[in-house]
């Protein structure tokens, strides 16, 4: 791998301008796209255009060290940030292909999202890291290794995860059948839990997100400024939730603030499950004071984990 602001240079033909060669340093490692996340990309500032894209990526000893694969453009030409992907990536995907004749990457079944310092906070850690668990997916290695949502990956086999994107490559690399070690916090618990790792299912085969229902005036008013009322069993069955309440009305308030909306499907606060509109009264009425706790709500067929300070 290069290393962060180390020199490296492209060759390839850009506009049919043969064998020109760009040159500029990293910018970064191990980036997460949109529409890639599996990859841990080489961010450069090496000018990439459409001609150079698919060449190799050099160091200064004439290594290549990564395959040119696209920029980022507001303008459809280069503005001084390109990816490239790693070539030890590269040459794994080729064995495979040679091989086995596919590409078959390892699979966890999460959803997972960034811990940030009010998240991380209000999970009882010392500073943001790790990668949060917001969903589960039936059937996945993860479920069947007894992974929970609101648990925080900090560690895969061994190796830190800093951040959410971290993880997705770290199982992306595992060979598929092969069992990771995760160390994880669990209510405000360190533990360790073996997970067999499963092959990454087609898109047909990936979550459908279903659209939120409706609701008319809640029945229950709370001082976080909402208004909610039990999950329809539709709705419940769309978004594959059982129990929680749904979000009716919302005004201004630490509810509003904490990005809670109406349509919105709350099914755990301060780490407290949400099964009907008794238990929200419940958690509600006892949420302490004086530091921010999390709010796990289920938008548009999607979890997600809020911070809310009351």
């Amino acid at each position: 791998l290069p290393i962060f602001g180390e020199w490296v240079f492209a060759i390839g033909s850009p506009f049919g301008f043969d064998y020109t060669v760009t040159a500029g340093i990293v910018s970064a490692l191990g980036r997460s796209l949109p529409s890639e996340n599996y990859v841990p990309f080489i961010q450069t500032d090496v000018a990439i255009n459409p001609g150079n894209s698919g060449g190799p990526l050099f160091n200064m000893d004439g290594e290549v060290v990564g395959i040119n694969s696209q920029i980022y453009t507001r303008s459809g030409g280069f503005m001084g940030v390109s990816f490239a992907i790693p070539i030890d990536d590269a040459m794994n995907v080729f064995r495979q292909i040679r091989d086995k004749g596919m590409v078959s990457r390892g699979w966890l079944g999460v959803l997972i999202q960034e811990v940030n310092r009010d998240l991380a906070e209000s999970f009882g850690l010392k500073r943001p890291r790790g990668a949060l668990v917001a969903e589960v997916m039936e059937g996945s290695p993860a479920e069947q290794a007894g992974l929970q949502s609101g648990d925080i990956v900090l560690e895969y086999d061994g190796d830190e995860v800093q951040f959410s994107s971290d993880l997705p490559p770290m199982v992306g690399r595992t060979p598929v059948g092969e069992t990771a070690s995760l160390a994880i916090l669990r209510g405000g618990k360190e533990m360790m839990l073996d997970v067999e790792i499963g092959q990454l299912p087609d898109e047909a085969q990936a979550q459908s997100q279903a659209p939120a229902g409706s609701g008319n005036q809640g029945s229950s008013s709370a001082p976080l400024g909402m208004t909610v009322e039990p999950v329809p069993a539709e709705l419940a069955d769309s978004l594959g939730v059982s129990g929680g309440v749904v979000v009716t009305n919302i005004g201004r308030g630490p509810a509003f603030e904490a990005g809670i909306r109406p349509k919105d499907v709350i099914t755990e606060i301060n780490r407290q499950e949400i099964r009907s509109v008794a238990d929200f009264r419940d958690v509600v009425s006892s949420l302490p004071e004086d530091r921010a706790v999390s709010v796990r709500i289920v938008r548009q067929g999607r979890a997600l984990y809020l911070v809310m300070k009351p």
